[in-house]
């Protein structure tokens, strides 16, 4: 793992492509029946680019604080967005635009193809659902067009690395067919062997770098390097009906829970078929950004906070161990308690603003009691308050009693 992924904390995820000419959602509309598939097709024509900015785009990203983005080269439909008829190589734009701000760049693949005539030739040993787009008939196996299958995706894969030298490569639609079909063991070694620094995501039937749970934070999160997908809205791409966007607040608290438990935020936009970002979407790219960029040093190049139980919020440490930040969502009453803490607390301000009081109440021994933070009104971020604790060593935290 490359050390800066764990150290970004925010990426953007850019759900770009075909559907966004009817609005559709990518992909899924026509498996599950919303549209035909002539018809989701018939917006290859349609889908012009003409106001694509990837200068704009890769400003955006960074103002909102980011550090990489993905962006979806092909989606289960097959449609390779490198390939389309364009006049121009939009992902040759867009990988050049975030470099000259200094992002890393993601590439989004679906390692599945519901269009190539060669995919839906052989079943995996358990069919999760009888898709036509995906398995044959009983009896029409043909393993010859299978292996045909995988020469063309191991070549798209090969192509990515060697036209845009991607920092990561998202991978999706691992779950149609077993590892032995996919021969996952054999594609990771074919991947590095191109580019040994790239980082691959977890959607590669267990040979991937990291986890991806998606549109929630998880309650215990995964003990290694993870990244939560989420939408600001209730869609990857744009729709113009959903109108339910996330406020910057929520954003910021699920931000900060995310990184309190060790992950990165990737966090979708859905651009317009013209490749413009609504406005709803980019404001709450700034928002966000505004909210971070006084807060970075609780955000960037710290480890996952605190284990449950220890405070009522998300909190970070500092890389070296010896300064303790807590995320405060709302309004407390007086103070806010930290609990276990072993270390004594040397200092404490809210970050950004003033020292405030603090003093330990309790404890016996080399049992810690309570660390209470005084706070006033006037001490309060409207998003999110963050409090930087000293600690005088090496965070220590007490878990379980030792005497009966």
């Amino acid at each position: 793992m490359q050390p800066w992924f764990p150290d970004a904390k925010l990426g953007i995820f850019v759900h770009w492509g075909i559907y966004a000419v009817d609005g559709v959602a990518e992909s899924w509309s026509f498996f599950n029946g919303q549209v035909s598939y002539a018809d989701y097709m018939k917006q290859l024509d349609r889908f012009t680019a003409a106001k694509f900015d990837a200068e704009a785009w890769a400003a955006l990203f960074a103002e909102a604080g980011a550090r990489y983005a993905v962006l979806t080269a092909k989606h289960h439909d097959g449609v390779a967005l490198w390939e389309l008829p364009l006049g121009r190589d939009v992902v040759a734009e867009y990988a050049d635009a975030l470099r000259r701000h200094r992002l890393k760049v993601g590439l989004y693949f679906s390692h599945l193809d519901w269009s190539h005539p060669d995919y839906a030739t052989v079943r995996p040993a358990e069919v999760e659902k009888e898709n036509r787009f995906a398995v044959p008939e009983e009896g029409r196996e043909d393993p010859a067009r299978w292996e045909r299958f995988l020469a063309f995706h191991r070549g798209q894969i090969a192509e990515l690395q060697e036209r845009y030298a991607p920092d990561l490569l998202w991978f999706d639609g691992d779950w149609e067919r077993d590892p032995a079909q996919w021969r996952m063991d054999e594609l990771k070694k074919d991947i590095q062997a191109r580019q040994p620094g790239v980082i691959v995501n977890g959607r590669m039937l267990g040979h991937g770098d990291y986890a991806t749970p998606e549109q929630g934070v998880p309650i215990e999160p995964p003990d290694g390097p993870w990244e939560l997908c989420l939408t600001i809205n209730d869609s990857w791409g744009w729709q113009a009906g959903d109108d339910n966007h996330k406020s910057v607040r929520q954003l910021v608290r699920i931000f900060a829970e995310t990184i309190g438990g060790g992950g990165n935020l990737l966090l979708d936009v859905g651009p317009r078929a013209d490749g413009t970002i609504t406005e709803e979407q980019a404001e709450r790219l700034r928002g966000l950004g505004a909210w971070v960029a006084p807060h970075a040093e609780a955000v960037y190049g710290t480890r996952r906070g605190l284990p449950p139980g220890h405070f009522n919020g998300a909190t970070t440490v500092s890389a070296d161990g010896r300064r303790l930040y807590l995320f405060v969502f709302d309004r407390p009453n007086e103070y806010v308690v930290v609990r276990g803490l072993r270390n004594a607390v040397v200092g404490a301000r809210v970050l950004g603003g003033p020292a405030v009081r603090h003093e330990r109440v309790g404890g016996l021994g080399h049992v810690p009691g309570w660390e209470y933070v005084y706070l006033g009104d006037e001490h309060l971020d409207p998003l999110c308050t963050v409090i930087e604790l000293e600690l005088d060593g090496e965070l220590e935290v007490y878990r379980r009693h030792t005497r009966d």
